[in-house]
């Protein structure tokens, strides 16, 4: 099952990343268990149709009367269709740079919350249903006022959430303030010993693989793919100096798909041969 990088792949402008965005997905046909990699909170409308999302430990199903708020992450989900109708719902992403600027601007950011439940439940109103006919209206706008506008639409919509659910919903904001620690590392570093792909091992980090590149060059400075060759490598050198293994026994667990590949990249780093080794 392919992994969608959302909202990556509704964006137009692949250099883009954008604080701020909304899209209209519409479909004609059932999409069960899709594998995504949500990599910015998401608002989702649900208009016509029905949608599951399976998180780590729970899930959660709603209907054109619910719509939810969903924690960036990796989730699957289900999207259904009514009885003879198309599904359509519109997505509103958000940054959490957008949404710490939203609570420090109301006073709100002295607040740590460390575990939450992934996903929020709205029930859709009278309200909602003029938002959104609000945020259509705009989508028509200029591009050099879009970002403006979605910011006061944004705020808007938190600002209305808050009174309408209180406490409940500002605890949930706080919730998708990912604390940064060592996870990052500790999954990198993990997988040293694996053949997974960079892109694998950016899912389990709950990235998307741009984002990953990121984060990885930010963390030690070096390309991820030079980093993870030249430390497997290493390990691959360590082993067949203990004269337990064959290169053609290792090759596949340090990510080569073929002997050659190995023996060439081996030879490159250490200026020998893995039979010399």
């Amino acid at each position: 099952m392919p992994i969608e990088n959302i909202p990556e792949i509704y964006i137009k402008d692949k250099t883009a990343s954008p604080d701020l965005f909304v899209y209209d997905f519409k479909m004609t046909s059932d999409v069960v268990k899709s594998k995504v990699n949500l990599g910015m909170n998401m608002f989702s409308f649900l208009q016509v149709g029905k949608k599951q999302v399976h998180f780590a430990g729970t899930s959660v199903a709603v209907n054109k009367d619910q719509s939810l708020l969903l924690k960036k992450g990796n989730w699957l989900w289900t999207e259904l269709l009514d009885v003879d109708t198309s599904y359509y719902c519109k997505l509103f992403f958000f940054s959490e740079k957008i949404l710490k600027e939203f609570l420090e601007k109301h006073g709100l950011n002295n607040e740590v919350v460390k575990d939450g439940t992934p996903y929020f439940i709205i029930k859709n109103d009278a309200y909602i249903n003029s938002y959104l006919n609000s945020l259509s209206t705009i989508s028509n706008a200029p591009a050099i006022f879009m970002e403006t506008l979605l910011s006061v639409k944004f705020e808007e919509l938190m600002l209305y959430f808050l009174q309408k659910y209180g406490r409940k919903f500002e605890l949930y904001l706080h919730s998708l303030i990912v604390i940064e620690n060592s996870s990052f590392k500790k999954i990198v570093e993990s997988k040293i010993h694996s053949n997974l792909k960079l892109e694998e091992i950016a899912f389990l980090c709950n990235m998307s693989l741009s984002t990953f590149k990121r984060q990885f060059i930010k963390e030690y400075r070096e390309s991820p793919g030079k980093w993870l060759q030249n430390k497997r490598l290493q390990n691959a050198k360590k082993t067949l100096e203990q004269g337990i293994c064959k290169p053609s026994e290792i090759y596949l667990e340090y990510g080569y798909n073929n002997l050659s590949n190995f023996s060439i990249a081996f030879k490159n780093k250490f200026g020998i041969s893995p039979k010399e080794a």
